[in-house]
């Protein structure tokens, strides 16, 4: 297999750990690294660090991507930064006849999707969007008992996601906070599960209409010790009076969980890991303009209807899924991060099928190694080695998926702010369809 020329836009943890040292190890014959773009030149050394064999790889700051392509000449540009930059990296691709493999979200606004879609069509490059909620065993297992009839006709769905205090807090701390860098969280995660939804029904949303809040976070938060802007958790004088920090922790000693979002440097660094970029600012700054509780109805083009919940602060992590449907119904429940919740959880995630006539059947599937329950494995090699050709359906999310599942977040916040229901049209325009 010839070897494909790849460059990273946004040497962030998730570019590190996801991308750029599975191709130095799994993908080392069929992906070359050939350059890493930032705005700041310390991520370079912090990926360095984490992956040696990085260690001759270029890096370019962000307004050197031009001379960047010119003299690595890639095949791929893969985008992993903040959320907002996103669109800058696609669009130079998509202008320069390069494929593009995004992070979700694709982008952040339904005004940046309508740019990527259009360049997407005059140019010979293609945009991936890396949608791991579609890939877990559990999930694949439900398209197939969709595809295979076994709901019938989809009359509506039930999602509910929950996000738990730890998890919650970090997206508050860090640069996902305000809505200019991440779109709110109803872009930056709840893509995630409307992606989802759309993938497992084989329908495109229509309207919506959201109801949403900031509760737990923000100055007004409950547990706030006091009303002042600019503190972090590494030096903060009120960590005792802090119910979200001590959770954690005891007045001797801090046993905050080591997670993908924090530390990447290790605790003897502290959490002043880049140049001018901190993980650990105070979850009760005013800075914050984003919700963290969102309710949301939707209507989908072929008549399902999805009740939607997602949670930022809630005692424990996971989701609760039903579908619904002429023929019967499906429903499944997961618990993340079973190490943080305080209770015992099941060990084992099954499918319970429910026929409008007959016995009700539990499904067990056969879990995948690796992060995100197995999905992050199956995504690169559908990535580096191309698609599985055995699958029997599509699973990989090109640009339209991901353009979808931005305006239906956006829709969301939207409808929060307006108190009106929001159609999708209305943001993405006919034209897409």
């Amino acid at each position: 297999m010839k070897k494909r020329r790849y460059v990273i836009c946004g040497v962030s943890n998730r570019g590190i750990h996801m991308f750029i040292k599975p191709m130095f190890g799994d993908f080392a014959h069929c992906s070359e690294l050939v350059a890493m773009v930032d705005c700041d030149p310390l991520r370079f050394d912090v990926c360095k660090t984490h992956v040696p064999k990085a260690e001759k790889v270029p890096g370019y700051l962000e307004d050197e991507f031009d001379r960047m392509i010119a003299e690595t000449k890639p095949d791929v540009v893969l985008v992993a930064g903040c959320d907002n930059t996103h669109v800058r990296y696609i669009l130079k691709g998509l202008e320069l006849d390069l494929d593009v493999v995004s992070e979700k979200p694709m982008v952040t606004t339904s005004e940046d999707c309508k740019r990527v879609l259009e360049a997407e069509t005059k140019s010979k490059g293609s945009v991936i969007c890396t949608f791991n909620c579609r890939y877990p065993a559990t999930h694949r297992k439900i398209r197939e008992m969709i595809l295979e009839g076994k709901v019938g006709r989809i009359t509506s769905i039930e999602l509910n996601w929950y996000i738990d205090i730890y998890h919650g807090a970090s997206y508050f701390k860090r640069w996902n906070r305000t809505r200019e860098a991440s779109g709110g969280l109803s872009i930056h995660k709840g893509t995630h599960h409307f992606d989802l939804v759309s993938w497992l029904i084989g329908q495109r949303a229509e309207k919506i209409h959201a109801f949403g809040a900031l509760n737990y976070f923000g100055p007004d938060g409950e547990f706030n010790p006091s009303r002042k802007d600019g503190r972090v958790c590494e030096t903060c004088e009120e960590q005792e009076n802090c119910r979200y920090f001590m959770r954690w922790s005891t007045r001797t000693k801090s046993n905050l969980p080591q997670d993908e979002h924090l530390n990447v440097l290790g605790e003897a660094q502290g959490a002043q890991q880049y140049s001018n970029y901190r993980s650990d600012c105070c979850i009760f700054d005013s800075e914050i303009n984003i919700e963290d509780t969102y309710v949301a109805n939707v209507l989908y083009d072929q008549g399902a209807m999805l009740s939607y919940s997602e949670h930022f602060s809630a005692p424990y992590e996971g989701y609760r899924l039903a579908i619904n449907g002429t023929r019967g119904r499906i429903e499944t429940q997961e618990w993340h991060a079973p190490a943080r919740t305080p209770f015992p959880t099941p060990d084992v995630q099954v499918i319970d099928y429910f026929p409008i006539f007959g016995s009700k059947e539990t499904i067990h599937t056969v879990p995948c190694d690796g992060d995100h329950g197995g999905a992050d494995p199956l995504i690169l090699e559908d990535i580096f080695l191309g698609v599985d050709p055995n699958r029997s359906y599509d699973i990989q999310a090109g640009s339209l998926d991901a353009a979808y599942a931005v305006c239906l977040g956006e829709a969301v916040w939207k409808s929060v702010e307006s108190g009106k229901v929001i159609e999708i049209s209305s943001l993405l325009g006919k034209k897409y369809k």
